[in-house]
C-alpha cells in the first residue's frame, strides 16, 4: 500500500449525508485505492489544511490534495473524476465550463445540501473493511 504522500487525499464534510454518500461512491469505484479520506472535522484535516496554508478554511467545500496541489469546490470534483476509472473520468469534461459557472453550481448545491440530503450529528465511521482508507490523526 502506498503512503499518504503518494495518494490523493479527499477532505469532506463528515456530517453531510451527500458528502458521505460521495465518499462511499468513490471508495467502491477505486480498486487501486489511490484515494485516502479525512473528515474536515478531524484533527488530520486540520493539520493538512494548516500544512497547505488553508488556516481559515470553512467546512463548505470538498478539498482534494493531489501531488502537492490543492483543489477545492468544482475543481476538486473534476480532478477526482479525472483520477477515477472509466466511465467516471468522462465527467472531467466539465473542466471546459468556466470556473465561475462551475463554482456557482457547486455553491448552489453546497448551500442546500443539508436541507436536501440531511446531516448527521457527528461524523459517521465507515465500514471496517475501509478503515485503512481514512486518515484520523
Amino acid at each position: 500500500m502506498q503512503t499518504s504522500d503518494q495518494k490523493s487525499i479527499i477532505l469532506f464534510d463528515g456530517i453531510c449525508n451527500l458528502c458521505n454518500a460521495s465518499v462511499q461512491f468513490i471508495i467502491k469505484r477505486d480498486p487501486k485505492e489511490q484515494f485516502l479520506f479525512a473528515s474536515l472535522q478531524s484533527d488530520a484535516s486540520k493539520k493538512l489544511l494548516l500544512q497547505y496554508n488553508l488556516k481559515n478554511y470553512q467546512l463548505k467545500s470538498i478539498v482534494l490534495i493531489d501531488n502537492g496541489n490543492v483543489y477545492q469546490k468544482s475543481s476538486a470534483v473534476i480532478k477526482i473524476c479525472r483520477l477515477m476509472n472509466w466511465p467516471w473520468r468522462l465527467f472531467s469534461i466539465a473542466r471546459y465550463v468556466p470556473l465561475k459557472w462551475r463554482d456557482w453550481l457547486y455553491d448552489f448545491i453546497a448551500k442546500r445540501r443539508y436541507q436536501w440530503f440531511g446531516k448527521k450529528s457527528e461524523c459517521v465511521m465507515m465500514l471496517p473493511e475501509y478503515k485503512n482508507r481514512f486518515i484520523y490523526e
